[in-house]
């Protein structure tokens, strides 16, 4: 069945365009022929390809290459044993072709998802070889030839050597068995656990090629919010179907486990980590899950965080409930992924020190296959945040990063928001761990703490849409994610212009108007929701709009107005010495920078300060004459978006020019929403004028109080 489907996927791609819907399920692998192929790429790209490797991952990258290039050339690129032509492409290991291995290329630096992509000549003839040490990194190589090609760059002169500095990059799927996805903006999941494992859908091969095209080698199909039933054996015979469909794309299945599971679904009276009985259920299990998905990838726990069971219910450390799992996984080569999202009753002075509190003393406390999966900021992915202080303090531990792609606090599926630009800024942030230069993107790649173990994880944005994540722009995000996870060290820039090249062409017009726009709307969802390093603002439960007024939930970190502390005097949270002295959990550099005024920037200002409303900052205004000017700045900058996007109607196909348009007016409406209900309510606290040429809000305050989202979509469950 596999070959079957890969067959049907080569001869759909080498269909005309128009004979195919132009909706964005193909995502950034549109193989069409390049509308002015250079003389260097036809010349030199694929007479035929050579690709001795039998095993399913070598198949699938030589199915994949023979796809890619017959589309984007325009004509049949066919296969053959030997390299005996002019331009032929050899895609091997140096154990499947001899040639490769006379060849004595500098393979062993290059692990065993690395590759090297080289102009050579082989029995006198040129050619190109894609080599590697595996099968994976001969697929790895495949993507990123392709790439090269379908974004014109010159390919005559190749001398390539790449390897990914991240070990495990993985979509973290907030999926539930019903199908339901939390802070999901594309429609159901894409798993259908009700036909599996009989069902396959074709459409989880499309899934997994697309993970595979950008460095994705893991995927954990279910919510963190687990719920036990997965790790029961039906469950696993379905997880066991996804996982064959993935394999020959090199991605491996990972489970949210449940850690009350052995009273849940084992009969146990307890699960302490520490009693003798549950150690031995999860090892049980552990044995189990193996016996049927031999590659299983480990365990991603969410413990004593939003009420959900863990350690600290018996009074362990996060520490002995992850050491449990780590030693029933260790003889499987599984690992346990322990996240450091700890939002519970404890440490009520300041919810943003909460991680960093518990999982300080812990560090070099855990199992060599453990690592803390922290999230990119202290708090719970708002659209600007500082980096964790964590991931400076923890030198013992391997630290992987959690960003969340869907868009949860960011517009959903609606807003155009390149989060490249976020990842970017989060990863070259300066820990000092080890001094200057230590960036948050060598903690993450292991290499400040000599870690073997390292991981990035992505909260996927992905669902049964037609184009997969509710938007043709938010597939951007899920490519940044993949080649951010593969390279921590690139540039947000770059991937925005491989995107929009593969994405919407190579035509100058539409790349020198599209990364542009991508590039600044981040910054431009910040100002027009939370400027000035304002955060948790929005609507509650659902996180849809702007909330600010809220104080009526039952603990205090559940309010808006705990996050923003406005009164007559000033606004922001005080997180230096004279506040919850937050600073303090970072090394001493970046302390004494986020606590003055004068050093903090306006980014962060009113996360580490409360600042009175007619302070002035570098701008020359008054806090509050700014506050009003960013937010007024970011509803500016999606007007230009929308005006940019409709110069682009003659360059860009109808079906996905008009779904980006309405969208943008969407975005537009809900920016101005933002904009007029934080305004009017930070008036009523300010009591200040609006500065000169300002534009009111649209509507009272209380009009925007009153405003009710019952039903809006991705709430949790």
């Amino acid at each position: 069945m596999q070959k079957t489907l890969l067959a049907l996927l080569a001869l759909l791609t080498l269909l005309p365009a128009a004979a195919r819907a132009e909706d964005g399920y193909r995502l950034w692998l549109r193989y069409d022929r390049l509308a002015e192929p250079s003389r260097r790429v036809d010349a030199a790209a694929a007479t035929a390809i050579v690709a001795p490797g039998s095993g399913p991952v070598a198949q699938a990258a030589r199915a994949e290459l023979q796809r890619g290039l017959s589309g984007l050339l325009g004509r049949p690129v066919a296969m053959a044993r030997d390299v005996d032509r002019d331009g032929a492409i050899l895609l091997a290991t140096p154990r499947s072709s001899p040639a490769i291995a006379a060849l004595h290329l500098p393979l062993d630096r290059l692990g065993d998802e690395g590759y090297l992509i080289r102009t050579v000549r082989i029995g006198g003839r040129p050619a190109t070889v894609i080599a590697a040490n595996s099968d994976r990194g001969l697929l790895y190589g495949a993507f990123a030839f392709l790439r090269l090609v379908q974004t014109g760059r010159a390919i005559d002169r190749l001398d390539i050597a790449d390897a990914p500095k991240v070990k495990l990059r993985l979509l973290d799927h907030w999926d539930n068995l019903d199908r339901h996805v939390e802070r999901g903006y594309a429609g159901q999941s894409l798993w259908d656990w009700q036909k599996l494992p009989l069902w396959k859908d074709p459409r989880y091969i499309d899934y997994a090629r697309a993970d595979a095209s950008i460095g994705i080698n893991g995927a954990v199909v279910n919510n963190v919010n687990s719920k036990a039933d997965i790790l029961t054996a039906p469950w696993l015979e379905k997880v066991a179907a996804l996982a064959e469909i993935f394999r020959p794309w090199g991605v491996r299945v990972y489970l949210s486990a449940r850690f009350s599971a052995p009273i849940e679904i084992g009969g146990l009276r307890t699960a302490d980590p520490l009693d003798p009985q549950v150690r031995a259920w999860w090892k049980a299990k552990a044995d189990e899950i193996y016996r049927i998905i031999p590659d299983f990838g480990g365990f991603l726990v969410k413990a004593n965080s939003e009420g959900q069971p863990g350690p600290q219910d018996y009074k362990r450390s996060h520490a002995d409930g992850a050491n449990m799992l780590a030693d029933a996984l260790a003889p499987h080569g599984g690992v346990v992924m322990w996240r450091a999202f700890v939002y519970s009753a404890t440490g009520a002075d300041d919810r943003a020190k909460q991680a960093y509190d518990e999982f300080k003393p812990l560090d070099g406390k855990f199992r060599p296959n453990v690592i803390l999966q922290v999230k990119n900021g202290p708090l719970d992915f708002q659209p600007r945040e500082p980096f964790h202080p964590l991931f400076g303090a923890m030198p013992k531990t391997p630290v992987a990063i959690e960003v969340e792609i869907t868009k949860e606090y960011l517009g959903f599926a609606t807003h155009l928001a390149f989060l490249g630009t976020m990842w970017e800024e989060a990863l070259a942030s300066d820990t000092f761990a080890r001094g200057r230069g230590s960036t948050l993107a060598k903690v993450v790649e292991g290499a400040l703490g000599g870690h073997n173990l390292s991981a990035m994880a992505g909260v996927a944005n992905t669902g049964t849409d037609r184009n997969w994540s509710g938007s043709q722009f938010d597939q951007a995000n899920w490519y940044a994610f993949g080649r951010l996870a593969w390279d921590p060290q690139l540039s947000a820039r770059a991937i925005a212009e491989e995107w929009t090249r593969m994405t919407w062409g190579n035509d100058p017009r539409v790349v020198d108007a599209i990364v542009p726009m991508m590039m600044g709307s981040r910054q431009a969802v910040v100002d027009y929701m939370t400027p000035l390093g304002l955060h948790h603002l929005m609507g509650t439960g659902h996180h849809y709009g702007p909330a600010p007024w809220v104080n009526d939930q039952q603990r205090p970190e559940w309010n808006p107005v705990y996050y923003h502390r406005a009164d007559a005097n000033g606004i922001g949270f005080d997180r230096t010495a004279t506040g919850s002295n937050a600073v303090a959990q970072y090394a001493p550099e970046v302390a004494r920078r986020f606590a003055d005024r004068r050093s903090v920037g306006d980014d962060y200002l009113l996360w580490f300060h409360h600042v009175k409303w007619d302070d002035r900052l570098d701008t020359g205004r008054t806090l509050w004459d700014e506050l009003v000017a960013r937010y007024t700045r970011g509803v500016e900058e999606v007007a230009g978006m929308r005006r940019t996007w409709a110069s682009l109607a003659p360059y860009v196909d109808p079906q996905r020019h008009e779904e980006v348009a309405a969208f943008l007016a969407i975005q537009a409406r809900e920016a101005s929403w933002w904009r007029d209900a934080s305004i009017a309510y930070f008036q009523s606290i300010s009591h200040r004028p609006l500065p000169a040429g300002f534009a009111p809000p649209a509507h009272p305050l209380d009009y925007y109080e009153a405003l009710k989202f019952p039903y809006a979509p991705g709430q949790g469950g």
